[in-house]
């Protein structure tokens, strides 16, 4: 839904804020069905999937279920990043902040996500773990002891949450920075009438815009710390470091929290916009409007003579 009423372009957004939205809600519907849906419909239906271990179905949908939530992380610090270009960065803003840009950006993005997460195919034996648990593709033991594909997922572990915590992280605070400096200065010009204050849609716009931004970091955060975590100690554990025992209750909750991450940005940045609303009240109303208008038709042709 948010995919088709961002399409209509009647939501007030510009062409290059509706690509990375579009976009981000893409690549999360895909993290959905490639590992809410097909990832466990082998494990549900382990009868069906006995022909799984002669090919290397569950490798491909390794390497798509990764590029795909790494599309999804990176789709986020894209347009967190053109915010923070069109905020803080008035005279790159004409030239970055653009359509083109945006297409290049995102398409950018998908190549290199699915470039990196080509490494996942040689890391699994192609056989699903038939069992229902968070896992995912069986591990041949030299990978799962190697120090050397150890520090490959490592490496992926920290391109696709760690590095994007940092950036969202200072971005949010130079653009957060930039508007309350800019929200003084106005503020000061503003001063001498409270109505004007009160009233300002600019400072309204502004102090709706921190509360987004603070809302986007903390959510990231928290919902992909545990995963982050748990998935940095369970590689240590198989390489050698065994200071700490982690439950297997923090490995499933990471691994929901994780997997919830990719479905709530979209509706933090979407749901805050009013025409958005407004077409979402439209798009649920739409079927029973037309209903009325047929019952009201035919009940209009009953009472036409012929």
């Amino acid at each position: 839904m948010t995919m088709m009423i961002l399409s209509w372009g009647k939501c007030g957004l510009s062409k290059c804020i509706t690509h990375y939205l579009v976009a981000m809600s893409a690549s999360d519907l895909l993290v959905i069905i490639l590992n809410l849906i097909l990832r466990h419909i082998p494990i549900v239906y382990s009868e069906y999937f006995s022909f799984v271990k002669s090919i290397h179905l569950c490798n491909i949908h390794a390497v798509l279920l990764y590029a795909a939530t790494d599309c999804s992380v990176w789709f986020t610090i894209g347009f967190t990043f053109d915010r923070f270009v069109a905020i803080c960065c008035q005279k790159l803003k004409s030239t970055y902040c653009v359509e083109k840009t945006a297409a290049i950006v995102l398409g950018t993005i998908i190549v290199l996500s699915c470039s990196k997460n080509i490494t996942w195919y040689f890391m699994y034996t192609g056989k699903y773990w038939l069992m229902n648990v968070p896992w995912f593709c069986v591990l041949t033991e030299d990978v799962q002891y190697s120090w050397i594909w150890g520090a490959i997922e490592f490496v992926h572990h920290i391109l696709t949450a760690a590095v994007p915590f940092v950036i969202i992280l200072l971005l949010n605070i130079v653009t957060v920075k930039h508007i309350v400096v800019t929200s003084r200065a106005r503020w000061r010009l503003l001063a001498h009438n409270s109505r004007a204050i009160t009233r300002d849609p600019e400072m309204v716009n502004r102090r709706k815009s921190i509360i987004l931004l603070f809302a986007i970091s903390v959510n990231f955060i928290l919902l992909w710390i545990v995963f982050l975590l748990y998935s940095i100690w369970r590689r240590m554990w198989h390489v050698g470091y065994r200071t700490l025992w982690l439950d297997r209750s923090a490995r499933e909750l990471g691994f929901m929290l994780q997997l919830l991450s990719c479905c709530t940005n979209t509706c933090i940045y979407v749901a805050t916009q009013i025409k958005f609303r407004e077409q979402l009240k439209h798009m649920f109303k739409y079927p029973f409007t037309v209903m009325c208008q047929i019952v009201h038709l035919d009940r209009w042709q009953l009472r036409v003579p012929f």
